[in-house]
């Protein structure tokens, strides 16, 4: 049986430290850090992520500046909000909750968002400070995954990192991170062939694809670590459930260390997002 990657204890550890941080903050005198996160629409799985930000914010004291917008909403009111949230000196970090309605350009949107207040490390700006080793505001999903492998003290260190997934949301950055840790990285994806093959090479496998339970034992090497990015609702109505893009009981046997879907990455990626608003605000105010 694997030993469990705790995401959610991990996340509640760090939420409370973060809390500590900003409550020493405002016992200064000083202001709570501000995060605005904007949402376009109402896809109902943005709107619940949207809730446990807000939720977040309201546990950590961080003030929230949350705006929604219609699904028809025109690229220039949008672009107009950021600029305006760039120059509030109460927001340290500014989000634009992903998808976005098709008639909208997220890159675009995403790039006009200031480097400093990038909350999602997604800037081209932020990417180049990961691609050169330099600090700034890193993407949430894959420093929380790092954050998670850090805690467990799990060694990366001329180890074989296998990321399936190339998004620049998680997959690309991931594998940045890791070869940081000097750690050997492959990405591999949807055009790679013999994929199960590659993913046995692994000695550190993170699943990143969207792709309910694609890994299974065969594509686990005995004895590896094995993190689970994927979220995906399978099924319908009352007997709807989430899971992950690794058959979790089937790797269960064959895996030494496994991330739970849902309770893994998932409460990381929040609480990164706090983590990245409260850099930055420390940043802007030279602490």
């Amino acid at each position: 049986m694997a030993e469990i990657l705790n995401g959610k204890a991990l996340a509640q550890k760090m939420q409370s430290e973060l809390a500590q941080q900003v409550e020493a903050f405002t016992a200064q005198g000083l202001r709570s850090p501000g995060l605005a996160v904007l949402m376009v629409g109402d896809n109902p799985a943005s709107a619940a992520y949207v809730r446990n930000k807000e939720r977040a914010c309201q546990t950590l004291g961080i003030a929230s500046f949350g705006q929604q917008f219609p699904a028809d909403t025109a690229p220039a009111t949008l672009a107009q909000a950021i600029a305006d949230l760039n120059q509030d000196d109460r927001v340290d970090g500014i989000l634009v909750q992903l998808p976005l309605p098709s008639h909208l350009d997220s890159v675009a949107l995403l790039n006009q968002i200031h480097p400093d207040k990038d909350a999602d490390g997604l800037h081209p700006t932020n990417l180049g400070r990961l691609v050169r080793g330099e600090p700034g505001l890193q993407s949430c999903t894959p420093a929380g995954v790092m954050r998670l492998l850090e805690e467990y003290d799990l060694p990366l260190k001329g180890k074989h990192a296998v990321v399936v997934g190339r998004s620049i949301l998680v997959g690309k950055p991931l594998a940045l991170m890791l070869l940081a840790q000097d750690a050997t990285v492959t990405i591999a994806h949807s055009q790679t062939p013999d994929l199960a093959a590659v993913c046995r090479s692994a000695d550190i496998l993170v699943a990143a694809v969207g792709r309910p339970e694609l890994v299974t034992p065969d594509y686990v090497q005995p004895g590896a670590v094995v993190v689970d990015v994927g979220i995906n609702r399978v099924g319908e109505g009352s007997t709807s459930k989430l899971v992950g893009d690794v058959a979790f009981a089937a790797v269960n046997d064959r895996a030494a260390w496994l991330t739970p879907v849902p309770g893994g990455v998932g409460p990381m990626t929040v609480t990164m997002l706090m983590y990245n608003t409260i850099w930055s605000y420390r940043q802007r105010l030279g602490m």
